[in-house]
């Protein structure tokens, strides 16, 4: 580790490096016993003397020579192979050098024991689609997104209460969850073009079951579509609609809970004996157990009792959402809507209760029946915190990445003295240096496999958070968080809105709805032109690039109010420098670009130029550049 310029920038490029992409492991799912052959990049300044690989097989450490694999004046390249034991087989480095010895694992290069949570991993399991990563994915909430014509002639339900089109969404209290605002499915086809103009591959809808409240995730039914959205027949023309643009349709289930209008729940409060009752977990004497006048107490939803939880040590429960033969989960990724995936809420809670903890059953189950109905579809789970001991492979393809995406880019974003709320934490959302971001990103990311980590779904924010716009304040910071968020590994996720400025101080406040009348005029205040054009630019950018879809990630150099990092490719290598503020500039080895030739800026206006000494990135800010070099 070096720094440069001044004692507040930290380079990393000294460091040895792997990671799970092509350039360091073969693409391809193993199967056990096989050999996969991985490389560590190991620079010449490292000073490292020799490689050896460590597993842990049959519960023993090994260590296993590495050769030499290639290299230039500038590093050495090392292999070994992992024999894949295990399903899931974790591997790290040993470095040797003077005087010692280092680790190599995901976390980085450390001078010192570390336990195994942040080992490489090769495992046995087949990847998520390709799909769910090869572009944008955009989230509608659909009461706020847009109102087709048919909307003005259904009936308001005795729970809701209507709202102009323009109107503030609440933040708190009951009008949060009953503002209806009118919003349904053809609506959302007549605007088709924003999102294709945008760049979108996968359109991501939450709930359109009937419910008691705008959200819809209190479910009264999962037989048929909302009619104050269109009902089945407008879920089936949007389908019909997004398919035909090559785009993708995700679904949004709850599998923890139903809605206490739900008619299983009726049925269970009206009959003891009924099938419907082992749905639902009833009182047994532990926490979030709702007691309503006249009825059973039973288990809701962190104590909510409008969210009765289900049960899944019934069989019942499995039959009616997963195994039957018109199980929730399996019908609607059936003709006529033919969703490619869900989306599932409340995925950590699901099955957990007390010590009961099914919750990796039920998601292996999921995938299992969303695959045998379609071979390439897809399963993200809802997670805010730690999702590491969820996410071996097997069950969730990815998960909403709070916790190594929205929180770390927050909090290194977000200026001082903010007094937007940092989730469900009570402070308000911090402001930290660069390196906290890193090592938080990092941290997360190494306890999954690669192939996880490249999957999760990014995001600024979401239907319960915050608007990016908030949080950072500035359309400068807005750029920078979202050329974060379209060069950095994983799926980028939009929630509609974020692309032309909306703003909202809670997940209830941030519930916009688009106005389509300002897009029509070229832009207003809620309307902002030249963000979308940010946006659009950069979901073109990192479809033209494999490198920032599909390569690897190498930390280059970290200030307190910048970071530099490359993503990598075997054909394609690119640079991304991104600065909340202004800062020194660092100077970058020369040998990262081709001999002879300069940076070619694809995007941003932060100056990058090759000089004779090296690579030098300007010290301005707040700014971003993204910078192909190979």
């Amino acid at each position: 580790m070096t720094t440069d310029r001044d004692d507040r920038t930290t380079i990393l490029l000294d460091r040895a490096h792997h990671d799970g992409s092509t350039l360091y492991a073969p693409a391809g799912t193993p199967a056990l016993g096989d050999e996969v052959t991985v490389r560590v990049r190991v620079p010449k300044g490292a000073g490292v003397r020799d490689v050896r690989l460590r597993t842990v097989r049959d519960g023993e450490p090994r260590l296993l020579p590495a050769r030499r694999d290639g290299g230039d004046a500038h590093e050495d390249w090392y292999a070994a192979d992992v024999v894949v034991h295990h399903p899931v087989t974790s591997y790290r480095f040993f470095l040797d050098v003077p005087g010692g010895y280092r680790w190599l694992d995901g976390r980085g290069v450390h001078d010192r024991e570390v336990p195994d949570a942040a080992s490489f991993r090769v495992t046995t399991h087949a990847p998520a689609p390709g799909w769910l990563r090869d572009g944008l994915a955009y989230q509608v909430f659909p009461d706020r997104f847009a109102r087709s014509a048919a909307a003005d002639g259904r009936a308001v339900p005795g729970w809701a209460v209507p709202a102009a089109w323009g109107d503030e969404p609440a933040g708190a209290g009951p009008l949060a969850g009953t503002q209806l605002f009118g919003g349904d499915l053809d609506g959302v086809v007549e605007h088709l073009d924003h999102l294709e103009a945008l760049g979108v591959r996968t359109l991501y809808l939450t709930p359109v079951f009937p419910g008691r409240s705008n959200h819809r995730y209190d479910a009264a039914t999962f037989d048929h579509v909302d009619p104050l959205l269109g009902g089945d027949a407008a879920y089936a023309r949007l389908a019909r609609a997004v398919h035909g643009r090559g785009m993708r349709l995700m679904g949004d289930v709850t599998t923890n809970h139903t809605g206490d209008g739900h008619e299983w729940f009726a049925r269970a409060l009206e009959d003891p004996a009924s099938a419907e009752r082992d749905l639902y977990l009833w009182d047994d004497g532990g926490p979030d157990v709702a007691r309503p006048q006249g009825a059973d107490p039973y288990v809701g939803w962190l104590g909510h009792g409008s969210l009765p939880k289900l049960d899944w040590g019934a069989e019942e429960t499995w039959r009616r959402m997963v195994i039957g033969d018109e199980a929730v989960v399996a019908r609607y990724l059936r003709e006529p809507f033919a969703l490619d995936g869900w989306r599932v809420d409340v995925a950590n809670m699901t099955g957990r209760r007390g010590s009961a903890d099914r919750t990796h059953a039920v998601a292996r189950a999921v995938r299992e029946r969303i695959l045998a109905e379609r071979a390439d579809g897809a399963l993200v789970a809802e997670h805010f915190h730690d999702a590491a001991a969820d996410l071996a492979g097997d069950g969730w393809h990815a998960t909403m990445n709070y916790a190594g995406f929205t929180r770390p880019a927050w909090s290194w974003l977000v200026p001082e003295g903010s007094d937007v709320p940092f989730l469900d934490l009570p402070v308000p959302v911090p402001r930290r240096p660069a390196a906290a971001m890193v090592e938080t990103m990092r941290e997360v990311a190494a306890l999954v496999p690669w192939r996880v980590a490249a999957t999760q779904w990014n995001m600024l924010g979401s239907h319960d958070t915050p608007r990016l716009r908030s949080i950072v304040g500035s359309r400068e910071l807005v750029e920078v968080a979202a050329t974060l968020l379209f060069t950095y590994p994983g799926a980028p996720v939009v929630f509609a809105g974020d692309e032309v400025g909306a703003t909202g101080t809670n997940g209830e406040h941030a519930r916009t709805t688009m106005a389509w009348d300002q897009a029509a005029r070229g832009g207003g205040p809620r309307w902002d032109t030249a963000m979308l054009d940010v946006y659009r630019r950069l979901s073109a950018l990192r479809a033209a690039s494999t490198a920032l879809r599909d390569g690897g990630l190498r930390w280059a150099a970290v200030h307190d109010d910048a970071v530099a990092y490359l993503r990598e490719t075997p054909d394609e290598r690119v640079l991304v420098v991104l600065a909340r503020a202004p800062w020194p500039g660092v100077r970058l080895p020369g040998h990262l670009l081709e001999p002879g030739a300069q940076p070619e800026v694809l995007y941003g206006d932060l100056g990058v130029r090759a000089t004779a000494d090296g690579l030098d990135v300007s010290g301005d800010g707040p700014g971003v550049a993204v910078v192909r070099l190979a």
